[in-house]
């Protein structure tokens, strides 16, 4: 039988995180394979993390460990609720969102090309409805069903 853990975090707990992180950890960090760009004034990391870049900031820090750990604990909390991810999952590349979209480059959605569009899909500055052919031209139906699977 499994042990139950408690992975709820506490914010004193995150606040030490952090300052063990940036006064300690990050200047090692520094010499791992990988990093990009060290900057000790600054205080910030930028490292090679498949498939781009994390940069690690000193005045960011924690806020984005607040909010990890908030979705930590909400997810712990709601597990029963949902079904877990078992396989797999990469995030959908430009040409693959491309290649499912219309790509007649009729400027309806106000970017120059469909490519652009696309871009702005991966980017969250768009959204599917933007597309009129994707909306309206039943020839699409399949494909805009995998743009919305692709792109949650």
């Amino acid at each position: 039988m499994k042990k139950a853990v408690n992975l709820v975090l506490e914010d004193e707990e995150i606040i030490e995180l952090i300052r063990i992180l940036l006064d300690e950890v990050l200047p090692y960090l520094a010499t791992l394979p990988g990093v990009i760009a060290y900057n000790p004034d600054a205080c910030t990391l930028t490292f090679r993390r498949r498939p781009g870049f994390l940069t690690l900031y000193a005045d960011k820090g924690l806020e984005l460990l607040a909010a990890l750990k908030n979705a930590i604990n909400a997810t712990w909390e709601q597990r029963h609720n949902l079904i877990a991810v078992t396989k797999a999952r990469r995030a959908p590349r430009l040409l693959d969102v491309w290649s499912l979209l219309p790509r007649s480059n009729c400027k309806l959605c106000g970017e120059a090309t469909c490519m652009a569009f696309a871009v702005g899909l991966l980017q969250q500055k768009r959204v599917l409805d933007d597309c009129l052919p994707l909306q309206t031209n039943s020839d699409f139906v399949d494909r805009r069903a995998s743009l919305e699977v692709m792109l949650v």
